[in-house]
């Protein structure tokens, strides 16, 4: 069966231990980093060795119903990706 993700509390529970601070504040800085997150997303946030949050524009296009199969008009529209880092790709996937 596989390993479900770390939760929130985990997270903190795991940086509190390595470095020595408390859960309440390895907390506050997990929540600091995701406030900052979303208000620098727009120009871009980077997150070294991990990865970056970019906005990035997507034109109008055509689409299907898959019910009806009725083409459909999808407007543009701005969208948040993810951008995973190399170091970050190389050391989940290993490298080729």
């Amino acid at each position: 069966m596989a390993k479900k993700a770390m939760t929130k509390s985990q997270i903190a529970d795991h940086i509190a231990k390595n470095s020595g601070l408390t859960k309440k504040l390895a907390a506050s800085i997990l929540e600091d980093l995701a406030q900052l997150a979303y208000k620098e997303a727009k120009t871009g946030f980077t997150i070294p060795g991990l990865g970056k949050l970019v906005l990035v524009s997507r034109k109008a296009r055509k689409g299907r119903n898959p019910q009806t199969g009725e083409v459909i008009k999808i407007p543009a529209k701005k969208v948040v990706k993810f951008r995973v880092a190399k170091a970050c790709k190389d050391s989940v996937l290993g490298t080729k």
